[in-house]
């Protein structure tokens, strides 16, 4: 995947202050690049590759440099051509970049925002729209702060199920098609395709938008997952597991997720299950595993009564 610099000015409010024709870049690299040892004169780890992000620190090691160095390692930054300079709100920007963008046509930029706040915002923004993704069918939901995936065959009531948790005072994230990207290993972000957002199919209703329905608060833009829940309809031949000791992972790109599975019958309450599944996946992850904690307890007692006996 790639985004142009013309997309990022749009996203972030940029200034361009040279290289306006240039807006057409590609950006494809992920990480940003502060290239303070290269104005010191050290070029052996430059990464061209990568947005330039300088702020009032190098440009206050730069204004120290003599006129005559300040020009040769600029012309050295462009002519390695990186896709834009961008300078934070407190950062002036040199009048050798303005120069250099325009003779190389490599866009400098100016930031209305401060360095820390900025490089933050374009970390997020370059993974979320850079980063290698998979789609998946199932429904992605907010329950009281776990991400849950709900999957199943076609048909199960997935989209039933999210109507009622987001009636409940949950939050939708995507329905029918889950893009899913690893933001760093251990966080795995899933959002909806733009045109499916806020949307719920409903079969014999339609589709729904949960925003006019419930209100904005019905709906998140990108959540963390941190479970599946595979639904399933009940098989009277299949053992399923009644304590839940052995805990089920799945490996998407370098992330492990647990994944929790409900027998679907018509006298359960499936959305009150997966809000119970979601409440006991956030314990686990906060280190309290309630079935292990029961078998303890249940074996303490077998071992106390054995060693009254003898």
């Amino acid at each position: 995947m790639a985004l142009t610099v013309a997309e990022l000015v749009k996203a972030f409010d940029f200034e361009v202050m040279s290289g306006s024709d240039k807006l057409d870049t590609l950006i494809e690299e992920t990480q940003l690049s502060r290239p303070g040892i290269e104005l010191a004169g050290l070029f052996d780890f430059y990464e061209n590759d990568r947005l330039q992000l300088l702020g009032s620190k190098e440009v206050t090691f730069f204004k120290g440099l003599e006129p005559r160095i300040q020009q040769k390692r600029v012309k050295r930054l462009f002519e390695h051509g990186p896709p834009a300079f961008i300078f934070s709100r407190n950062a002036d920007i040199p009048d050798d970049f303005i120069k250099e963008g325009n003779a190389y046509g490599i866009p400098v930029l100016k930031s209305p925002q401060r360095t820390s706040e900025l490089a933050s915002r374009l970390y997020q923004y370059l993974f979320s729209h850079l980063a290698p993704r998979i789609s998946i069918h199932g429904t992605l939901l907010d329950i009281n702060g776990v991400g849950v995936v709900l999957r199943g065959p076609s048909g199960i009531g997935k989209s039933e199920i999210a109507l009622e948790l987001v009636r409940r005072g949950h939050q939708l994230v995507a329905d029918d098609r889950v893009d899913i990207y690893q933001r760093e290993e251990g966080i795995v972000i899933g959002e909806a395709p733009k045109v499916l957002k806020e949307h719920l199919e409903i079969r014999g209703i339609g589709v729904v938008n949960v925003v006019k329905l419930f209100g904005a608060s019905a709906f998140k833009e990108d959540k963390a997952i941190m479970l599946f829940i595979d639904l399933e309809y009940w098989d009277k031949e299949v053992d399923y597991d009644r304590l839940g000791i052995d805990d089920q992972k799945e490996r998407v790109f370098d992330t492990e997720i647990r994944i929790a599975k409900i027998p679907i019958t018509a006298a359960r309450s499936v959305a009150t299950l997966v809000e119970v599944a979601a409440m006991n996946a956030r314990l686990k992850f906060l280190g309290t595993h309630m079935a292990k904690d029961f078998t303890n307890a249940l074996n303490a007692l077998i071992q106390e009564k054995s060693n009254k006996k003898e």
